[in-house]
């Protein structure tokens, strides 16, 4: 770990000394199509197509996020299993460091690596992609009538499926998010493709291809994967701002389905309904739902999103079908989810929201699950970069057997974070 740190600040601080060649820093003006990592990312899905010129010579962000929790929860079962004696305490500070570069006029580059996380003591890259808003680099104007409208994005990178994972937290950089979990199905991963996009007038449509797989040195087949969205997301006046997305993602066969077990990161809330013998990463991802689809999988998500003035309402509904080796018939999952945000003060620094999300579905053990969770809480953006959000949780599993450790299993408490980014 020291190591990485001392070549990253070397590299740097010499990058630093060639600044009149090759300028680090960051304008308004050095990107477009770009989601701005502060109060200005918030409520951004897909960035807004921008075709406004910009200078063809090579411009570096360099950012970064951290996050730091206090947990106060506890948690209970039916008594079978017994559960890890959770403490009132902080959790482990988790960090992010990225790279966005302006590679050439409407030509970027986007870099994220996790420094700290939950599920890793050691740095390591989430992933990495392009996006091309402009072929000028072949020739000046070239196809300018499609890509005044058409985006490519290519390399091992978040796919775009569904709109939850545009308000999540990824890892450190939480500033979107206005709870501090992520969703019970958390329709996240990282996969090697490419994804078209056209948006014109509101409408927006999208098509991608991946390899299916997050793990890329697996050695078992895997067939394509493929992901769309259709939508229109449109101002309708100062006031109003009105969304509505439909998304789907279907592998046929992969080594492994990772689009709810995709986020390596790991989970906000720790050693929630874990043993007693629990390791020092324990189920990083605890506190989530998977429905452990292991070969095939289609999954579809409708999401509305409404904000007048104050007031935000996002929705989701979830509906998938997988399946498992050796096993011919597919099991469902459905997930819903409701959240209601009113932020107020000067420049909505200041929010109190509501988050209902429940699952249920059919477990490999035959089980017919229910899992309900509610949040309450709210936020104080301090600055356009930093802030602080505390949120009451409770969540209630139901339908497991006797002898799993989420029988009747429960918990509840208060949890408080403090984010920054840039």
């Amino acid at each position: 770990m020291r190591k990485i740190i001392i070549l990253m600040s070397a590299a740097m601080l010499s990058y630093t000394g060639v600044a009149q060649e090759r300028t680090v820093g960051f304008s308004d003006d050095d990107f477009r199509n770009y989601r701005a990592e502060s109060m200005e990312g918030l409520n951004v899905f897909e960035p807004v197509k921008d075709t406004t010129s910009t200078p063809n010579d090579l411009k570096v962000k360099i950012g970064g996020a951290f996050a730091l929790q206090f947990q106060a929860v506890d948690h209970e079962n039916n008594g079978n299993v017994p559960l890890y004696d959770i403490g009132n305490n902080f959790n482990l500070a988790t960090a992010n460091f990225d790279l966005d570069v302006r590679l050439y006029d409407g030509i970027n580059l986007h870099l994220r690596t996790y420094l700290s996380s939950r599920h890793h003591p050691e740095p390591y890259v989430k992933g990495g992609y392009i996006t091309v808003d402009k072929l000028d680099f072949i020739q000046e104007g070239f196809l300018k009538n499609i890509m005044d409208y058409t985006t490519l994005k290519i390399g091992h990178m978040e796919i775009n499926y569904g709109d939850a994972h545009f308000r999540r937290s990824d890892n450190a950089m939480a500033l979107y998010n206005p709870f501090v979990g992520n969703y019970l199905m958390d329709s996240f991963t990282t996969e090697v493709g490419a994804e078209a996009y056209f948006q014109k007038d509101g409408f927006l449509g999208m098509v991608g291809v991946t390899n299916g797989r997050l793990n890329q040195n697996a050695n078992t087949g895997t067939s394509p994967s493929v992901v769309a969205k259709l939508g229109y997301d449109k101002q309708i006046n100062p006031d109003l701002r009105v969304r509505l997305t439909g998304s789907v993602y279907n592998t046929a066969h992969t080594e492994r389905v990772y689009l709810y077990a995709g986020d390596r990161a790991g989970g906000r809330y720790y050693y929630v309904l874990e043993g007693a013998d629990a390791t020092s990463k324990g189920n990083f991802r605890s506190g989530r739902v998977d429905p452990g689809y292991d070969s095939k999988l289609t999954a579809f998500m409708i999401n509305p999103f409404v904000k007048y003035q104050g007031l935000e309402i996002f929705g989701l509904y979830e509906n998938t079908s997988g399946g498992n080796r050796g096993v011919e018939e597919r099991r469902d999952y459905n997930q819903y989810a409701a959240e209601v945000i009113y932020r107020f003060g000067t420049n909505e620094k200041f929010y109190v929201g509501g988050r209902y999300n429940a699952v249920d579905g059919e477990t490999a053990l035959n089980e017919d699950i229910d899992v309900k969770r509610f949040n309450v809480g709210g936020g104080w953006y301090m600055t356009p970069n930093m802030m602080i959000k505390a949120e009451y949780v409770n969540q209630k599993h139901d339908g497991y057997n006797p002898d799993s450790i989420f029988a009747d299993g429960e918990f509840d408490g208060v949890v408080a974070e403090a984010v920054i980014a840039f």
